[in-house]
């Protein structure tokens, strides 16, 4: 692990406006009792992602987030964001929920996943303990958020799922202040957990990482079947679902997966869901692969429009029209982006401004 100097030199360069709180490391003996587990006669089972650790007692799962003390599980990241910043809303990214928000973001350390290709690893393969974090309450987050007028609170950069406690506190009382609460999540989590962040956030966008269980087992130390089941659960739920598929050169970038792919979304949830292709960048374990090449991106792109998908995106790609969105009924487009920005809206209550046809998103 880089030294915490390093860590915040790397985050400052990544994101603009950064507003770190720096103070005394948590003591596990300390830290809030943790939701979603189980005793058992090895220790306890934790039940909050698809890994199902069984955790002795003072050894944490492998999220690194949860420890079991004296018999019972703590969240030892509850409360200690290890970075926030002010993020447009497309940056998630969101195209179909309140395009040109502002969203308050935050993460803590730890995930269940070991993506080789991670680009917040500082954050996702750290440890509590590895920095000194200030203390934060729900509602201080919230009133942060609204004092900077962020309508949107974005639980973001590591795997949310690790702090779910301190998610779904968050989301409760942002509720009461009339904001809205998102998050960007791995979908490698259990049905009873993921139907209370349903229950409390108003969207949810999943990093489908590829279509073939073999990639998630080597590249991310995972499964794929958690995750669609998931995205299938958030879909069924009615809370707003985007997926991004982040295209891997020679890992993920066969056609044969990425049509399993787009035939799974049209099947399993309709042509509504929004769906981004993203350029893969080279990053921490996985520096050898060149960048996406854009003609791969643009013919999966072709290959999920073909297939009946109506909202498909190239991401990371600045400038390229496939960052538009487009009416799916006269083509016309509707928002037009730069960068994460929006420039140009020609939406009205949610309908196209040409036809009239309506757009699938929340945007009011």
């Amino acid at each position: 692990m880089p030294n915490r100097r390093t860590f915040l030199r790397t985050l400052a360069c990544a994101a603009p406006a950064p507003l770190w709180g720096i103070g005394l490391a948590q003591d596990s003996a300390a830290a809030p009792r943790a939701k979603y587990w189980v005793a058992g006669p090895s220790g306890v089972s934790c039940q909050l992602c698809a890994r199902r650790c069984t955790i002795a007692a003072g050894a944490r799962g492998r999220c690194r987030a949860r420890e079991n003390v004296g018999g019972e599980l703590r969240s030892l990241v509850y409360g200690r964001p290890l970075a926030v910043h002010l993020d447009p809303i497309e940056k998630k990214p969101f195209y179909h929920f309140l395009p040109g928000s502002t969203a308050y973001s935050f993460g803590t350390s730890g995930c269940p996943l070991r993506c080789t290709f991670c680009q917040n690893w500082q954050l996702s393969q750290s440890s509590p303990g590895d920095y000194d974090v200030a203390y934060q309450a729900p509602d201080q987050i919230v009133g942060e958020a609204a004092r900077r007028a962020a309508p949107v609170i974005a639980f973001t950069y590591n795997e949310p799922t690790v702090f779910i406690e301190y998610a779904l506190d968050i989301a409760a009382a942002a509720r009461r202040r009339h904001l809205r609460s998102v998050m960007v999540s791995c979908g490698f989590m259990n049905e009873r957990p993921l139907a209370d962040l349903c229950g409390a956030l108003d969207a949810i966008k999943i990093d489908l990482k590829g279509f073939s269980d073999d990639f998630y087992r080597t590249v991310s130390s995972a499964a794929l079947a958690p995750v669609l089941r998931s995205i299938k659960q958030i879909r069924a739920a009615g809370t707003h679902l985007e997926i991004v598929n982040l295209v891997v050169p020679t890992l993920n970038d066969a056609d044969r997966l990425m049509r399993g792919l787009v035939d799974w979304v049209m099947g399993e949830l309709g042509p509504d869901v929004p769906l981004h292709f993203t350029r893969f960048h080279p990053d921490y374990q996985l520096l050898n692969l060149p960048p996406t090449p854009i003609a791969t991106l643009e013919r999966a792109r072709a290959m999920a429009l073909d297939r009946g998908l109506r909202y498909v995106y190239v991401g990371n790609v600045p400038g390229h029209p496939g960052n538009h969105t487009y009416c799916p009924g006269c083509k016309a487009a509707v928002i037009r982006r730069q960068d994460f920005f929006v420039v140009e809206s020609n939406l009205k209550n949610g309908r196209c401004n040409a036809c009239g046809r309506s757009i699938a998103g929340v945007w009011t």
